[in-house]
């Protein structure tokens, strides 16, 4: 019996909780403070908006200590903390909106997987492109990017992984350009997304920020970072790229075009087109929502909902789905996000020990906030919030999950962004692409160990490979954090 060396990251609710007893700690150790706020008006993709911005020089510390006991029958204590974070808040936001936003979203979208049009959609073009090398891999990687920034996609891309390995072994690619295609583009989608509701949204919802607005700078945004991630890629498969007659013989007659066996189901067919256009038209109506009519987290969550009950509806009818599978497809749908909203509501009790998030109350996390601004205040502000994009890249060695993140990481960053004179969109922004564009080397990251072992590459191989396209991604990152400081991104 051979004994197993391998040590695993802590999980993320391991790490919240030794957050929570750290914060409990701070709670006797760091004195309360609070500040002063004032009622401004702002201009945003959905016309004036009315917000309380904190007033920096107006902290004053509080003359009495905090004292947070074990268990409260009435107020807030340690072993408070879990529950009190889970209800807090409205359906508008804070920790209950956004649980019941994710686990809805997260159930239609699960109905929306389930019925295998978005998988059918890639392997069609895959099937129509993989003879002519360049529009292939093009076309695959754009669908991959697409995906991500549209609804999240990242731990698919690890079934991908097995379907188009022996397609780019008969190509004459190999293992890394399969990662990159599929894995690499989901998370350059996911970091640049503009709409992701598993990430911009809940980010966006937690620091008090119109949901989805900004879109514009984020689309343009995708095309940059999609663009320079598909030309290294070109760059890389075509240095690297065997003759087709080499790599079918280093993989057998069999695997020139391994997607002809694929069963006739699992051809692109007149309902996955009924499924798409009505996915289509559901994004379109999303869209329409946020910048016509301002809608916010239930109305948002609702118009996902009722697109999984159409797609669903229209599974059963084409006879794909049984009523009891689409059925299980929400749910199974929604409890792999179950982590995610447990981690929105558990960080919030987090917050709670710390006083909570009023600035005009006293509390321990205005005083750190007060500490946090006056280090980085005599920074200019392109640096204050290139810092702030170090720290969310940080962060995610220890919390990959980009709902997680965010949940643990706004309340703090978004009034920090106050106090350093940035917007809050841009501490959006910042969240973004240090979570996301991290993924692709942290060995912490599931869903890349997962593709990297369906390419049949180790981690140090990867990262040999990774790194200096890594560097590319921070500069691109950078670049974009200064920009949107520059044009006062709001």
């Amino acid at each position: 019996m051979q004994s197993s060396t391998h040590r695993q990251m802590p999980d993320t609710l391991v790490i919240l909780f030794f957050v929570a007893l750290f914060a409990a700690a701070l709670s006797y150790l760091v004195p309360a403070g609070q500040f002063e706020t004032q009622q401004v008006t702002l201009e945003s993709t959905n016309g004036l908006i009315e917000r309380e911005l904190i007033i920096p020089e107006s902290y004053t510390r509080s003359t009495t200590q905090s004292s947070l006991p074990l268990f409260s029958a009435e107020g807030m204590g340690l072993l408070n903390a879990p529950f009190e974070g889970l209800v807090s808040g409205s359906k508008w936001g804070a920790a209950v909106g956004v649980v019941a936003f994710i686990l809805l979203v997260g159930g239609a979208f699960g109905i929306i997987m389930q019925t295998k049009t978005i998988e059918h959609g890639i392997l069609a073009l895959v099937r129509r492109t993989q003879h002519s090398d360049t529009p292939f891999l093009a076309v695959t990687f754009l669908a991959f990017s697409f995906g991500g920034a549209v609804f999240g996609m990242g731990e698919e891309a690890i079934a991908f992984c097995l379907v188009l390995l022996p397609v780019m072994k008969a190509m004459g690619y190999n293992g890394i350009v399969t990662v990159f295609v599929t894995y690499v583009a989901t998370q350059v989608g996911f970091a640049t997304s503009w709409m992701n509701p598993f990430s911009v949204a809940i980010a966006q919802s937690l620091a008090e920020v119109p949901v989805l607005s900004g879109a514009s700078f984020r689309v343009v945004m995708w095309a940059v970072f999609s663009s320079v991630a598909l030309l290294y890629l070109l760059a890389y498969a075509r240095r690297i790229k065997q003759p087709r007659t080499m790599a079918a013989q280093a993989v057998g007659d069999t695997a020139v075009d391994p997607l002809s066996d694929a069963p006739a189901q699992a051809r692109f067919n007149l309902l996955d087109w009924t499924i798409l256009a009505v996915f289509c038209a559901g994004i379109i109506w999303v869209v329409w929502g946020v910048t016509v009519h301002a809608y916010y987290i239930p109305q948002i969550a609702t118009q996902f909902m009722t697109m999984g009950i159409v797609i669903g509806l229209l599974a059963i009818i084409g006879r794909r789905l049984r009523a009891n599978e689409v059925a299980h497809a929400f749910v199974h749908g929604a409890q792999q996000l179950l982590p995610a909203a447990l981690i929105v509501g558990f960080a919030k009790g987090v917050v709670l020990l710390l006083g909570g998030d009023d600035p005009t109350q006293p509390s321990t996390l205005n005083t750190l906030l007060h500490g946090a601004g006056e280090g980085l205040s005599g920074l200019p502000e392109v640096v204050a919030a290139s810092m702030m994009l170090v720290l969310q890249g940080v962060f995610n060695f220890f919390v990959t999950s980009g709902s997680g993140q965010a949940a643990l990481t706004m309340p703090l960053m978004a009034p920090l962004a106050d106090l350093v004179g940035v917007s809050r969109q841009v501490a959006v922004l910042a969240f973004q692409l240090g979570d996301g564009l991290t993924n692709l080397i942290v060995p912490t990251s599931a869903a890349l160990i997962g593709c990297l072992g369906a390419a049949q590459l180790s981690w140090g191989e990867w990262f040999r490979f990774i790194w200096r396209f890594q560097i590319i991604l921070f500069l691109l990152s950078v670049s974009a954090i200064i920009l949107a400081v520059i044009t006062g991104f709001n």
